[in-house]
């Protein structure tokens, strides 16, 4: 996933102690004498270290189930602290994917890490009664980057597969990362049935070794790729391509959604129905749910858009999406819990399918336009190589743009219950985004007509 590059051989790097030499995962040889190892090792420390990333971006959407009224924070308060970290984490994910050309993938892996404990050391020392809104605030948005180490990790992870492996290998290792959402959700339910509401500060204390073991582990079983570079021009070429935003656009849909609501849920549910959730550990055993089956299911996404087509299975998952929301709306207004999880886990799946055809759309974007350009140039090694260079670009620029929908979730539904008491203001603005992002997909890439990109 990325704007990186290296050339064909590398050379030996004396600076980083770990450093390869010799990497050619497109020749079968080397990939089955020493290639596959290296690539399988490197993956699953970088699934490790990415999901505590994950989990420590996700830290507040447990935390604000702890704010009882001692804290003195109203629902549009605790939306915002759940936003902030969002905002920070989408603004971090361009520097993250080029922090692996510029430093090394193992190298950077490890300061990642490491920075995960700017936010966890002070919020197990600081969040008390008493505390501050602006101090949380501070903390909140600290823990945002959690959210640039899936950048940075998937523009690593790129480096070590052939192309014919790279979808599954990314999706293992998106996949992974995603499901540290469910998994802080899963520390928190522990912490608030067994310590109670008081102890909110207990939650990023287990993370603590977590990080220290992810960075270590990356010192130790990591490699940085020498020669790797960030290709010059690329963010440029892709911020000037009208598909850069197109895509950009459809995946705030998707993951945005994803990660939206896996910080808003907790908050919605005991908001909508208190008289079912009155104490945060009745909500927090179903706030997991949601972001566990949308994490699972991404995968599935990646299939079907192989089998079907990413632009036709995007079109219909935003059409389920839409409905998934209008039935969360209905049911909010008919006050019929069943139907309101059901639509809601609706959302979290559709979500994640969403999530898998997208990411496959974008390098079927740009070999179906190689493929042309090829035909009418002639030179179809250049073309695939500009293709390849702009794909990898338009990837870390939807994946930045992207996550700030997460900050989008959270905002309509601070407005909306500022505004009106309810939700649903922000059901509405929720059907009418999947409405467009429906409109759009098959005005640009379905539609019949001469323009029409085949593959996609």
């Amino acid at each position: 996933m990325s704007t990186l590059a290296s050339p064909r051989a590398p050379a030996p790097d004396a600076g980083h102690r770990r450093s390869i030499t010799d990497r050619r995962p497109e020749d079968p040889g080397f990939w089955d004498t020493a290639g596959a190892s290296i690539a399988r090792r490197n993956l699953y420390v970088s699934i490790f270290a990415e999901h505590v990333g994950f989990s420590v971006w996700s830290l507040w959407s447990v935390t604000v189930l702890f704010l009882g009224p001692e804290y003195a924070i109203d629902p549009a308060g605790k939306f915002l602290l759940t936003a902030v970290p969002a905002a920070l984490g989408a603004v971090l994910r361009l520097p993250y994917t080029l922090a692996v050309a510029r430093f090394g993938g193992r190298n950077w892996t490890v300061v990642s890490a490491l920075l995960l404990l700017v936010p966890a050391v002070p919020m197990a020392l600081l969040i008390e009664p008493g505390v501050s809104y602006s101090t949380l605030m501070v903390l909140a948005c600290l823990s945002g980057v959690g959210g640039g180490n899936f950048a940075s990790s998937m523009a690593n992870i790129n480096l070590f597969f052939p192309d014919r492996l790279k979808g599954r290998a990314l999706g293992l290792n998106a996949g992974g990362g995603n499901l540290g959402v469910p998994a802080v959700q899963l520390v928190g339910l522990a912490v608030l049935a067994t310590a109670g509401a008081a102890y909110p500060r207990l939650v990023p204390a287990v993370y603590l070794p977590l990080i220290v073991l992810a960075a270590l582990a990356a010192a130790r079983w990591l490699d940085n790729v020498p020669g790797a570079r960030n290709e010059p021009g690329a963010l440029r070429a892709a911020a000037r391509d009208p598909h850069t935003w197109v895509m950009s656009l459809l995946y705030v849909g998707t993951f945005g959604s994803f990660i939206g609501f896996g910080f808003a849920f907790g908050q919605v549910l005991q908001l909508q129905f208190h008289d079912r959730f009155p104490t945060p550990v009745d909500a927090a055993w179903l706030t997991f749910l949601g972001p566990l089956i949308g994490s699972l299911i991404r995968p599935v996404g990646g299939q079907l858009a192989d089998r079907l087509g990413g632009a036709r299975v995007t079109f219909w998952n935003f059409a389920a999406m839409a409905v998934g929301a209008a039935l969360v709306l209905y049911a909010a207004r008919e006050r019929s819990f069943p139907l309101y999880l059901v639509g809601f886990l609706a959302l979290f799946v559709f979500s994640g399918i969403g999530n898998g055809s997208t990411y496959k759309m974008i390098p079927a974007i740009f070999r179906a336009r190689a493929a042309a350009e090829a035909e009418r140039t002639g030179d179809r090694a250049a073309a695939e190589r500009r293709g390849r260079r702009r794909s990898g670009a338009l990837i870390g620029v939807a994946g930045a743009v992207g996550a700030s929908g997460g900050v989008l979730v959270n905002v309509a539904f601070r407005q909306s219950f500022l505004a009106a008491g309810n939700a649903d203001a922000a059901y509405l603005a929720f059907v009418g985004w999947y409405a467009l992002c429906f409109a759009v997909t098959w005005m640009v890439y379905l539609r019949p007509g001469p323009r029409k990109l085949s593959g996609v």
